[in-house]
């Protein structure tokens, strides 16, 4: 399961080239040839490498490198690095690639397994196509497995649209499937709440004060439903930041619904605001820096964010798990 630089399959050499393989792998076996030769193949050639991956393959992964090689690698835990799909590209992928500049890079990234739920998987899939713009004209290789065995079948079908080189027991190809445009129009699709979500207007024209009745809403409404904690305060901040958006950059008025679904607080924003940009949210930056960082915020601390976005408006969805954990 050898895995071929994509130039070579293209025969067009590129530098920088970006590539970005998934690995269809059928058991332990499977996975571990496509990984470890991979890990091992940076480390000779002094490239910097990591692993975010889920616990029980980060620890086959950590076992067959052994203690001295494992150590040269940087080893996340995708389940809580990954919780949120919408945090990998800056939080994950960028965050390491970005501390090692002129060299090539190669991660190992699994950010869809067989564990993740349904409400998670467009968030997955949008994230696996946008991986293909964060990194266009980088240096970097990122492979992402992809269990043949335990995945529906349309899971495999949807990484071969996401993916532009397919690897599996057969070798290295080119996807013919590859359809990035399409695969992100199909996951900008309109969010639509229960008829039972407390709802609350605001804006300057409604009353004074819209971002402090917007906290306020919101912490009360997530308070009944039983959120507490850190994670009543990180959906303070995060309701704030997106009215504060609406307020700037939305049309000055917005719509705040929010409900428990799931076992889940889940919160939406609604204004006339049009997100142009497909990777908002996803560009790396410091959170405390002064400005807008609304969207970035929203990524690193929810727990699942979904956003649909058009020239009509924008609604901004946020998931936090009840009994859930801050893991960003």
């Amino acid at each position: 399961m050898a895995i071929e630089p994509e130039e070579w399959i293209s025969g067009r050499p590129q530098h920088p080239t970006f590539e970005h393989p998934a690995l269809f792998y059928r058991g332990v076996g499977d996975y571990l040839l496509g990984t470890v030769p991979f890990i091992l193949d940076g480390l000779a050639a002094g490239q910097p490498v990591a692993v975010a991956v889920p616990q029980r393959n980060l620890t086959l992964i950590r076992e067959a490198l052994g203690e001295r090689q494992a150590a040269r690698v940087r080893l996340m835990n995708m389940e809580e690095a990954g919780r949120n799909p919408g945090r990998i590209i800056p939080n994950v992928l960028r965050a390491f690639a970005d501390r090692h500049p002129g060299t090539r890079v190669r991660i190992i990234g699994e950010p869809i397994w067989a564990g993740r739920s349904e409400a998670e998987y467009p968030a997955c899939l949008q994230h696996e196509a946008l991986i293909n713009l964060a990194f266009t004209g980088r240096d970097v290789t990122i492979l992402c497995p992809y269990d043949a065995e335990r995945l529906d079948p349309a899971v495999i079908k949807d990484a071969e649209e996401t993916h532009p080189v397919i690897v599996d027991a057969s070798g290295t190809r080119p996807s013919t499937r590859y359809a990035l445009d399409d695969v992100l129009r199909a996951c900008n699709q309109p969010l639509s709440a229960p008829e039972g979500a407390a709802t609350m207007r605001y804006g300057y024209d409604l009353h004074p004060g819209p971002l402090a009745r917007v906290r306020a809403f919101a912490v009360e409404h997530a308070a009944r439903s039983g959120l507490s904690g850190s994670r009543l305060e990180d959906l303070r901040l995060i309701a704030s930041e997106l009215a504060a958006n609406s307020l700037d950059h939305g049309g000055g008025s917005g719509t705040l619904r929010i409900w428990r679904e799931n076992g889940q607080v889940v919160f939406e924003i609604s204004d006339a605001g049009h997100i142009t940009d497909p990777l908002a949210g996803r560009h790396p930056a410091d959170a405390r820096q002064l400005g807008s960082r609304g969207l970035l915020v929203t990524h690193l601390l929810g727990d699942l964010v979904r956003v649909h976005t058009g020239p009509d408006g924008t609604t901004t969805r946020v998931h936090f798990d009840v009994n859930g954990h801050r893991d960003a």
